[in-house]
């Protein structure tokens, strides 16, 4: 698709609008009638503490000797109390153990305070992000009445992914805690409080690692003046092996353009000299999250889409800590996942999912990931579509650089990067896809080949096909040419692919892909997919007896 001409000013970023409504409409022009009904992937399941055996269908090669571990909502209600938001759910941690071409597989709930006091009294007692827990009713009436003033406490239900700082495995989500965890028996170890270690009152679940185990991450702090992004920066090495997150800092704060409304953030991206920090615009208003236990509402009615606030790119140096000055704009998106980060010819390439609305969030209810019929459609056919795009930042920008002129040199990039007469470079993206990935709704979910390619060029990334409101069929795309390869089987939906070089890999898609496919139709037939990550066949698959809801992250944790 050609650049959509950009009519650069220092006062706004705008399009033609003409050019703008022709490309929102190709974006999301796919709209489809009788989806299936997935309710029963946003079931409450029975957790597997031990090991069993799968059927192992076609081949999985012997060279795979770890576990995929995945994270994911287990559990949506208590007694006759139930979770509003998918994000609500408590936490149930996978494990997928793969040796000798067999595979085994386990599951249990995490043992965080939320879980245990939530089964003691069989009622919902911690708010989560978009349900709030009502006061005891035990309590006389004036008790009940001051609980309202209460404060939400952050919750401790890590159910979002599975990281590693230290070399040690922990799940995580986005508040101030993390469990550490251990990846052979899933049991859960001890309560981590960033707090405790660095001025942060929460960080991501989508931390990045260097090649010598220092992980940056990044994580929000709150004080009388308002809110502050921190960069956070965790030293590779234990001392001894209690330690978790000792030695952390934080290697720079970087300042809301509101402190009272800062963006939210997922996550973030990371080349080899900078962490890129996206000022998405998607708002939260402190005022009502503090305010949302008295007003009987969860956190995520303080979080709200506002097209009218320009995407910013904040560029900050990992080895000084110093944010560049040039500032990076762009029209409002949502970001939830990048794709890659890297520097070349004094640019940096910046690759993420991006969608041109924000509202995703709220479409994610439980009540809407039940729906069925016309209203099941109607709650996808009403979402953004979420695309793969390229944005190029020139490095080298200075006072004496000239505006109204295009600083993307590259050859065969159509990405845009104007500076303007105020210290900023208003930048339009690429597509990283060709026209048939519109008729697959769109790709979410994106992953690499990180340990050898994260912070390089690179060729390939992989994700998830988005033809309902979850993963429908898994994608491959080759950037040499915007080619699409997929895996789609009706009825199906796989997770997060995760990708694992073979031991002798030559190029950068040698090695498979893991995927742990679920579906609505069929009662306990899960099954873990291994893929060819070269040609896109299927190699193998374990069908699981057990039932498995739709899950959020996962990663490959290699045999020792």
């Amino acid at each position: 698709m050609p650049p959509v001409k950009l009519e650069v000013s220092d006062a706004t970023i705008t399009q033609s609008s003409d050019a703008k409504q022709k490309e929102l409409n190709k974006c999301n022009q796919l709209e489809l009638k009788g989806l299936e009904s997935i309710a029963p992937l946003v079931r409450s399941v029975e957790e597997t503490p031990e090991p069993i055996a799968t059927e192992v269908c076609g081949t999985i090669p012997t060279w795979i000797r770890g576990s995929l571990l995945r994270n994911g909502p287990g559990k949506f209600e208590f007694g006759n109390q139930h979770y509003n938001h998918w994000f609500d759910g408590m936490a149930m941690l996978h494990q997928f153990k793969i040796e000798d071409g067999k595979v085994t597989y386990r599951s249990r709930f995490l043992q965080s305070d939320a879980y245990k006091k939530n089964s003691e009294r069989n009622r919902i007692m911690v708010s989560e992000f978009g349900t709030v827990a009502m006061p005891d009713p035990c309590k006389n009436f004036f008790l009940r009445f001051l609980s309202r003033f209460e404060m939400i406490e952050a919750t401790d239900n890590a159910s979002v992914s599975f990281v590693k700082y230290k070399g040690d495995c922990f799940v995580s989500t986005e508040t101030n805690y993390m469990y550490r965890v251990d990846p052979e028996s899933l049991e859960t170890q001890n309560k981590v409080d960033w707090t405790k270690f660095i001025a942060v009152n929460m960080a991501t679940a989508h931390p990045h690692t260097e090649p010598d185990g220092t992980t940056y991450n990044m994580g929000n702090s709150y004080g009388r003046k308002g809110a502050l992004y921190n960069i956070i920066k965790v030293p590779p090495m234990k001392n001894n092996p209690e330690e978790t997150l000792e030695g952390a800092k934080v290697l720079c704060s970087i300042v809301p353009a509101d402190k009272a409304r800062p963006s939210y953030y997922h996550s973030f991206a990371m080349s080899e000299n900078y962490v890129v920090f996206i000022e998405q615009s998607i708002k939260m208003d402190l005022l009502k999250i503090v305010t949302a236990k008295l007003r009987g509402k969860g956190i995520s009615e303080g979080i709200y889409w506002d097209p009218k606030q320009d995407t910013v790119f904040h560029l900050v140096d990992k080895h000084t800590g110093q944010t560049s000055s040039v500032k990076f704009h762009t029209k409002a998106l949502s970001v939830f996942h990048q794709i890659n980060a890297y520097e070349e010819d004094g640019f940096l390439m910046l690759d993420m999912c991006c969608s041109d609305n924000g509202e995703a969030i709220n479409t994610y209810l439980i009540q809407n990931l039940r729906k069925s019929g016309e209203a099941l459609d109607q709650a996808y056919n009403n979402m953004y579509r979420v695309f793969p795009r390229r944005f190029v930042l020139p490095l080298n920008v200075t006072n004496d650089t000239p505006t109204g002129v295009n600083l993307n040199t590259r050859p065969a990039s159509s990405a845009t990067s104007f500076k303007t007469k105020t210290p900023r470079v208003v930048c339009q993206f690429e597509d990283l896809h060709g026209e048939d990935l519109y008729e697959y709704g769109g790709l979410e979910f994106p992953q690499i080949n990180y340990s050898k390619f994260n912070t390089r060029p690179y060729r390939y990334f992989y994700g998830c096909g988005f033809r309902h409101l979850v993963g429908d069929s898994l994608l491959k795309i080759d950037l040499e040419g915007k080619k699409v390869k997929v895996w789609y089987q009706k009825g199906l939906f796989p997770s997060e692919p995760v990708f694992i070089p073979s031991p002798d890999a030559v190029e950068e898609d040698d090695g498979v892909i893991l995927s742990v496919v679920v579906t609505p139709t069929e009662d306990k037939s899960t099954f873990l997919l291994v893929l060819n990550a070269k040609t896109w066949e299927e190699l193998g698959r374990a069908e699981v007896p057990v039932n498995i809801p739709y899950g959020f992250h996962g990663t490959f944790n290699p045999t020792a």
